[in-house]
């Protein structure tokens, strides 16, 4: 029996196009990698492109770049993305994690943002997260920045608490809220939440 057959078939009583039966397939498939709803939507999910504007705020250097076209990762512009996230104190670069930068996409499309994401700290190296432990600035031990899964971020024109409650939304990762620093944790590890602590 072909499911597809025809132009359009008719489930629990809505006409689907063939198109928006296939559009579902494929988002029941990706949900099972990547939550659906770390997404602002499904067809931002299915969207052509994703891209991320971001400003370094310690380093002043910005990027507007496409990093995922047609169902695949753009190997120059995570390079590109890998740079601006480094660990400024020493110039390391690592790879950094695709679910982050999807986490960093979805956080914008929901917010409706067009302007650039404002980093604070991005990958951190394991040598400058003992010295910044050391010096008492509330780092944790096996922080997540050293595996290339965690940003320090805020948003120009958005209130910290927005950036936070949409984050948790998301339900991406962790989310910490640190309005003393005026910034917001994001990572892609275990879904969880904190505030004011001196976890990063």
């Amino acid at each position: 029996m072909n499911l597809l057959k025809g132009k359009s078939r008719e489930i629990s009583g809505h006409r689907i196009s063939r198109r928006r039966f296939l559009s579902l397939g494929l988002v029941t498939v990706a949900s099972g990698i990547f939550p659906l709803h770390t997404l602002a939507a499904a067809d931002d999910f299915l969207s052509p492109e994703r891209s991320l504007s971001i400003h370094n705020l310690f380093t002043g250097e910005e990027l507007n770049s496409v990093y995922w076209s047609r169902g695949k990762y753009i190997p120059e512009s995570l390079d590109k993305l890998n740079f601006i996230f480094r660990d400024f104190h020493n110039g390391i670069i690592k790879p950094i994690d695709k679910r982050l930068l999807d986490f960093l996409f979805a956080l914008q499309q929901k917010l409706r943002n067009e302007g650039p994401l404002h980093i604070i700290s991005g990958y951190r190296s394991p040598k400058t997260n003992a010295f910044l432990k050391k010096q008492g600035k509330g780092v944790a031990r096996n922080s997540l920045h050293m595996y290339g899964k965690a940003v320090d971020m805020r948003l120009p024109g958005y209130k910290l608490r927005v950036l936070r409650r949409t984050a948790i939304e998301l339900q991406g990762g962790g989310v910490g809220y640190y309005p003393r620093a005026d910034f917001v944790h994001l990572d892609v590890g275990r879904v969880r939440y904190w505030s004011n602590t001196k976890r990063s």
